[in-house]
């Protein structure tokens, strides 16, 4: 097993073989953590599908399968699913411990900060989509036109759309650290986003039509925190264009470096 690669200091010279080198033992360990963790949700994968299975009707909590190999490759590709989830933070940590040391300490402080708020988002994303939409979307989803249908939920078709609404919820949740990140960079400014709030909210039901979810109450739903992110992320773009900018003079961008 390759040894743990060092993080390198700000400005410290490396050669490209040596930094090729930190690349594959940083990709190395990714994979094995994927691995790790996918083995131990598969392990646990009893508690997993109970836990996906809660949002659905009471009688229907056990999905069917059709075919031989269902069964396993379903609980093997929710496993991995879950195994990748788990495995996020030290996936995240690899690429930024490759890619820290081009920046200045400080800014590693400041992206250091930003990745304890966007891991807490994450986790508020997550957390609306299984108890507020993907409730929402299963219950009206399972209950339309039912009595014209016999309805049977396959668990293939249902783990994989749990996972992608939980998934692309939790993402979505990310917003104020994008918007955030375009501030800093200075493509967008809090002034034009105050001053274009109607495109802004446009743009978040574009998106939230476009979420995982055919149906307009799950739509809805999913439209409501967007729209509370995007005010959020128009007032923090406020708050910290005004203490880069005060900043900027003590602590020069990489470009000017």
């Amino acid at each position: 097993m390759p040894r743990l690669p060092r993080r390198l200091n700000y400005g410290e010279e490396a050669t490209l073989v040596e930094h090729l080198g930190e690349l594959r033992t940083r990709i190395f360990i990714a994979l094995l953590t994927l691995l790790v963790t996918s083995t131990v949700a598969y392990i646990f994968r009893g508690h997993i599908l109970h836990w996906l299975n809660q949002p659905l009707p009471p009688d229907k909590r056990r999905p069917v399968t059709f075919g031989v190999a269902e069964p396993f490759l379903t609980s093997l590709k929710v496993s991995i699913y879950a195994g990748f989830l788990l495995a996020l933070p030290i996936i995240f940590w690899q690429i930024w411990a490759f890619l820290a040391p081009a920046v200045t300490e400080h800014t590693q402080r400041t992206v250091a900060a930003f990745s304890v708020f966007a891991a807490l988002l994450l986790a508020g994303g997550i957390a609306f989509a299984y108890y507020v939409a993907l409730p929402a979307a299963v219950h009206f989803l399972t209950n339309f036109d039912k009595e014209h249908y016999t309805i049977l939920i396959r668990a293939r078709d249902y783990y994989s759309f749990a996972s992608l609404v939980l998934i692309v919820v939790g993402l979505v949740f990310e917003l104020p650290i994008f918007i955030l990140a375009l501030v800093r960079l200075r493509v967008l400014t809090a002034a034009q986003l105050r001053h274009n709030w109607r495109i802004g909210i446009v743009t978040m039901a574009v998106i939230a039509v476009a979420l995982p979810g055919v149906d307009p109450v799950t739509t809805t739903l999913e439209m409501i925190p967007l729209m509370v992110l995007y005010g959020l992320s128009v007032l923090l773009a406020g708050v910290f264009e005004r203490r880069w900018e005060s900043e900027s003079d003590a602590f020069p961008s990489v470009a000017e470096q």
